[in-house]
């Protein structure tokens, strides 16, 4: 019991790690939080320094949510891992090296649906990338693949613990972006590519 809230923890940790944060510090010696949209993401990272660190971004948050999904898999099987999953997930949004203020959890998401259900990753990515090409709006294609992924593990007839483990990451998502559902609706999101 005490090695699971061990890796529960260490999860959390994981999670937490401020990515976008430290690449801006790192490749464009700047804080990230004070640029752009202020976001510690990818999406901010990619428009305020370019490809380079946005791709770094990305990857290094994919990765952290993957290995905290891995790591409770490995100690403790699938039960532990959907735990590890969602607090790598709630280390991302409120991370405690940046005073808990943190991104909108996507790529980290992404991750450890990568680790728990492969397959509804893919789908919620392929999503993603409709939804984007379409719209150039990444919050909107953020939104609609985080939705699907609940939907999804219905229709995959998933365990209840990874229903209910895409129910919590999704409404995460939608409060996380909720500045964004209130610019869609009133028509002033930027779009991405554009100023």
């Amino acid at each position: 019991m005490l090695l699971k809230l061990l890796v529960v923890i260490v999860a959390y940790l994981i999670g937490a790690i401020p990515t976008g944060y430290l690449v801006g510090r790192r490749l464009g010696g700047i804080d990230i939080r004070r640029y752009g949209s202020g976001n510690i993401g990818f999406t901010n990272v990619l428009r305020v320094l370019g490809p380079g660190p946005g791709i770094i971004t990305l990857l290094g948050d994919v990765g952290k949510g993957f290995l905290a999904a891995k790591l409770g898999f490995v100690t403790g099987g699938p039960n532990l891992a959907i735990i590890t999953g969602l607090t790598a997930i709630a280390g991302h949004s409120w991370p405690v090296y940046l005073g808990f203020k943190g991104g909108k959890i996507i790529a980290t998401g992404f991750g450890v649906l990568l680790a728990l259900a492969w397959q509804v990753a893919l789908l919620a990515l392929a999503l993603w990338l409709i939804v984007f090409l379409l719209s150039r709006y990444v919050s909107l294609a953020s939104i609609v693949a985080a939705v699907s992924v609940p939907v999804s593990m219905v229709i995959w007839r998933e365990s209840v613990g990874l229903i209910l483990f895409g129910l919590v990451a999704a409404a995460v998502a939608l409060y996380k972006h909720r500045d964004n559902i209130r610019r869609l609706r009133q028509g002033t999101e930027h779009r991405f590519g554009r100023r």
